[in-house]
């Protein structure tokens, strides 16, 4: 999953893609803000391509797919804001046909939960603080992960663990 950031401030979504096609925009954002479908467009080209290249080099490590359809999928984030990203990744899941689905975050608008609930099968966040100004608010080190950190982990994870029946988690 990729956000789309506004074009005059990435941290800010006003949307998100994902594999197979999906885009979730935010239209009271894009409206608020006056992005125009050109920029919006832009933005999407440039983190679908981004989307392209984690995708290639992170299938490195687990090349073997799973069969979703009839299973758990547990869509993680380390906080919520708008939803955007989230919705994106629980409509991969579902494109996919899982059997259950399921979000989990510690943090999280109360909006964006309400959201969620509609798309996924439960919704488990620890706190919905009704002061909500960003993510990095709740956290004392908010650094970003890389996409090396992550083809380092999975490096890891490949070499010590034996592939689930069916496929793994990071088919």
């Amino acid at each position: 999953m990729r956000k789309l950031g506004a074009p005059f401030q990435p941290e800010l979504a006003m949307g998100a893609i994902g594999e197979d096609g999906i885009r979730v925009l935010d239209e009271t954002m894009v409206r608020r803000l006056r992005i125009s479908q050109r920029r919006i467009d832009e933005v999407e080209a440039r983190e679908r391509q981004r989307i392209e290249e984690a995708s290639e080099s992170f299938r490195t490590y687990r090349p073997v797919g799973i069969a979703w359809q009839n299973r758990t999928a547990i869509v993680t984030d380390d906080g919520i804001a708008t939803g955007s990203t989230v919705i994106a990744a629980c409509q991969v899941a579902r494109e996919r046909q899982v059997g259950h689905l399921v979000v989990a975050a510690p943090v999280a608008t109360q909006g964006a939960v309400a959201r969620l609930q509609e798309i996924a099968d439960e919704v488990v966040v620890v706190s919905t603080p009704a002061e909500f100004m960003s993510i990095s608010q709740f956290y004392e080190d908010f650094a970003q992960v890389t996409d090396d950190e992550v083809a380092r982990l999975l490096q890891t994870v490949n070499q010590s663990h034996e592939p689930l029946e069916g496929g793994d988690a990071f088919g």
